[in-house]
């Protein structure tokens, strides 16, 4: 799915380099509420790439669920777009045999800030390792719009929307946090030695632990000798 952020952006870039544009299918999916700069911003990154995007809006399903439940709040409405966002890039997987890249990073799936089962859902990952302000560096790097690699960071699931505003903290700020407490392992003494204040390390920390679930397998009931997320696990199944 091809956004107009700059993850999606960094995504395509990658994929077309690896595979070649004629094996990228960027697939924009508006909704009627979604700002025109999004789709906008996402035709010029597919053109810079030499790549022909599919739109597809999502409005119609998403209005007609609705209808029936106009009650829903913004954060129930957002879900619901996402997921039909997956469905769709299921839909062309299967029309065209290819594979749905996620365009998750790694501050997202720490934090748990994304959709299961909708920008969530993917074959692989090329920005699950990757901070968000690294996905920033390496988007310059490879000299991407510099529209989209310089604004707000935006789900765009309604008018105003920031994910910054979501988290309630700045990406520069929680990638430091998280970088020193998961990739560097330091104790909280030591975060407090680099500046780190405990209200915002308890806060991050909450949000750690409280998304564990996304980002793991579901659970399954163990009932013989090699359960499949637990005992029976391998890089690649038997015979390929």
């Amino acid at each position: 799915g091809l956004s107009g952020g700059v993850d999606s952006a960094l995504v395509a870039a990658l994929a077309a380099r690896a595979l070649g544009p004629e094996q990228v299918i960027p697939v924009i999916m508006p909704y009627h509420s979604s700002s025109p700069d999004s789709e906008a911003d996402a035709r010029t990154v597919a053109a810079s790439l030499g790549l022909e995007p599919l739109v597809v809006d999502i409005s119609p399903q998403v209005d007609a669920y609705f209808e029936r439940f106009g009650d829903a709040d913004r954060g129930r409405r957002g879900n619901k777009m996402a997921r039909e966002r997956m469905s769709i890039l299921y839909d062309m997987s299967w029309t065209h045999r290819a594979l749905v890249i996620g365009t998750s990073n790694k501050t997202e799936l720490l934090l748990g800030y994304g959709t299961i089962h909708g920008d969530m859902a993917h074959a692989l990952n090329p920005l699950g390792d990757l901070y968000k302000t690294q996905v920033f560096a390496m988007a310059r790097a490879l000299h991407l719009p510099r529209r989209v690699v310089e604004k707000a960071p935006s789900a765009d699931l309604w008018e105003g929307q920031s994910d910054e505003q979501d988290l309630g903290f700045q990406y520069a700020v929680v990638d430091m946090l998280l970088y020193h407490l998961v990739d560097e392992r330091r104790t909280r003494h030591e975060l407090r030695n680099l500046g780190f204040d405990d209200a915002f390390m308890d806060l991050v920390g909450a949000r750690l632990r409280d998304n564990q679930y996304k980002r793991r397998l579901p659970i399954i009931a163990k009932l013989s000798t090699r359960t499949i997320d637990r005992d029976f696990r391998y890089p690649r199944d038997w015979g390929r």
